[in-house]
């Protein structure tokens, strides 16, 4: 597994190496969407990842789908996200802030706001949110304005403009998971008449517009976009998934920093895009083949099969702050708490021991053991 050891350049970043922190909402800002002290903490213990991509970030109010997610839209969310970026450089690290409109995906009781949900059409998704008072069915959205829409993608640049006054070494545009930019690339989503809607062509332009407008803001070399070809999370169908991302990829700018996939069970797709794109990517692994969560040793086979130039882990990274360490050590790893992923405390959020925690618990251990036997004697 040297291969993950290795340094790597994602447009104007450079990585330590070649692993990668994959987004993971964990709900734990403010009601206000601002970041916190014990957030700090999180990100700064994964430090030692060559590149860790945050939680999905609000561009605007209206873009927020979740309680407790974290925003940047004013000057309150720039100064509290500093401190974190702050704390990520002096460990050495790296780090983007991922711009996730939540479209559809939401519900009015789940922030202050109370806002109704905003699509390119309105076709409610199947599922429910949880919420304070138990799990709602998701409400049929406002379908968006041309004027929301240019508004839209003014807010994502100006997102952007505010993550790198906060101290992000870029950002990641989300284009997956069936939020609202993948929402205008589906057709199951999108039934405008209009030039959003329709075409290939047309459904993917909202996404390339936000593309454009954001790389004019702060550069293509600190912008990726995460895509998520065939995943149906989140209610999406995509009917013709090989010739979108074709078309996608075709009119990309080809300096981005990288582009980030979350695969489904689909190599031969991932295998085509890879082919198709000039630039570095990015690869979350799917998993199907084997129970848990992604390993290092799987990383490291797709960096041998040169499907990616770096490779997104999630739940590892959530439960072993010191993934790198143990991963150059071939020591265990913690096993991961799915009842403490959202919302909460420091429980399972900054608490996880790292192979230096334990050691010093197995040490206090030996030394009460020691007392034990020299008080008995």
């Amino acid at each position: 597994m040297d291969n993950l050891f290795t340094e790597a350049r994602f447009g104007k970043i450079n990585a330590s190496n070649r692993f990668v922190m994959a987004p993971m909402s964990r709900n734990r800002a403010t009601a206000e969407g601002l970041a916190t002290p014990l957030m700090a903490t999180y990100y700064a213990q994964r430090a030692t990842a060559g590149l860790i991509i945050s939680e999905g970030i609000q561009p605007n109010q209206i873009g927020q789908g979740f309680m407790n997610s974290p925003g940047l839209h004013n000057l309150q969310h720039v100064k509290s996200w500093q401190p974190i970026t702050e704390a990520v450089h002096k460990r050495g690290g790296k780090i983007v802030a991922q711009l996730m409109h939540s479209g559809r995906i939401g519900h009015p009781e789940l922030y202050p706001s109370a806002h109704q949900s905003i699509a390119p059409s309105a076709i409610k998704a199947t599922g429910d949110a949880f919420t304070p008072t138990g799990p709602k069915s998701y409400p049929t959205p406002k379908e968006m304005t041309l004027d929301e829409i240019t508004a839209t993608i003014e807010d994502f640049a100006k997102s952007a403009e505010l993550a790198i006054q906060a101290g992000f070494d870029g950002v990641e545009i989300h284009a997956g998971n069936g939020f609202l930019l993948h929402q205008f690339m589906a057709s199951n989503t999108n039934n405008r008449a209009d030039l959003f809607g329709g075409s290939v062509k047309n459904r993917l332009r909202f996404t390339l517009k936000v593309v454009a407008a954001v790389t004019q803001a702060i550069g293509a070399k600190r912008v990726g976009i995460r895509i998520s070809p065939d995943n149906t999370y989140n209610d999406i169908i995509e009917q013709d998934s090989e010739v979108l991302y074709q078309t996608l990829i075709s009119q990309l700018p080809t300096d981005l920093a990288y582009l980030h996939i979350m695969e489904a069970a689909n190599r031969e797709h991932t295998q085509q895009i890879r082919n198709q794109w000039l630039g570095k990517l990015i690869l979350n692994p799917h998993k199907a083949w084997q129970d848990g969560p992604v390993t290092p040793a799987i990383a490291s086979d797709v960096l041998n099969e040169n499907l990616c130039d770096g490779v997104a882990l999630g739940a590892l990274f959530l439960a072993n702050p010191d993934l790198v360490e143990r991963t150059k050590l071939n020591a265990s790893f913690n096993n991961v708490d799915p009842d403490t992923f959202y919302g909460g405390d420091e429980t399972g959020y900054t608490d996880y021991p790292t192979m230096v925690d334990k050691s010093a618990s197995l040490s206090e251990k030996q030394s009460e053991s020691i007392l034990e036997r020299v008080e008995l004697s």
